[in-house]
């Protein structure tokens, strides 16, 4: 993991999210703080679910999806100065998270997803365009993302992807040709 992290950032990527769903919290905070230590303040790091680890390790936000704490004792945590993301799969859960101060939102699975043990039902292009009508927030696209599909998930409104799969076989490499993709 640091050493894909270290490749997706010599490739020009400039957020992580660091998500491990099976890890003791004490192992996440471990891995954390070594992440943070080896990229230094280069890359945006964000926390997945959990906004103590977040503080803990120095990151720089904390996405929540819609099991987790909701975003305002997210934000009663973390304070105003580090970012809130949160996921969301539908129209009702969209205009929720937008009332809320998450600096962005996340939308999806846009394509199906094998990152997930029981995804949401896949919302397509058509949610992506309909979710960006529904907000001015910075919207991420999430949820089977890769270079074949991501211009056309930002093409129907996403400002971002969020990419798994399809960065492990080389990150660096990959992240340069997602670059060129939507450069």
């Amino acid at each position: 993991m640091l050493a894909a992290a270290e490749e997706l950032s010599a490739g020009g990527v400039t957020l992580i999210q660091y998500r491990d769903k099976l890890g003791s919290p004490r192992h996440i905070l471990e891995q954390a703080k070594e992440l943070r230590r080896m990229l230094g303040r280069s890359v945006r790091l964000i926390m997945n679910d959990r906004a103590d680890l977040c503080l803990a390790a120095g990151f720089n936000g904390v996405h929540v999806g819609q099991d987790d704490l909701p975003p305002a004792r997210v934000r009663r945590v973390i304070g105003d100065a580090l970012w809130l993301g949160v996921s969301t799969h539908n129209p009702e859960q969209l205009k929720l998270a937008d009332q809320t101060n998450a600096e962005y939102l996340a939308i999806g699975p846009v394509f199906a997803t094998s990152s997930k043990d029981r995804p949401d039902p896949v919302v397509g292009l058509e949610g992506v365009r309909r979710a960006r009508q529904l907000t001015g927030k910075p919207l991420v696209a999430i949820g089977g993302i890769t270079r074949a599909n991501a211009r056309s998930a930002v093409e129907a409104g996403a400002d971002a992807v969020a990419v798994i799969s399809d960065l492990l076989p080389s990150p660096r490499k990959s992240a340069e040709e997602f670059f060129r993709i939507l450069g």
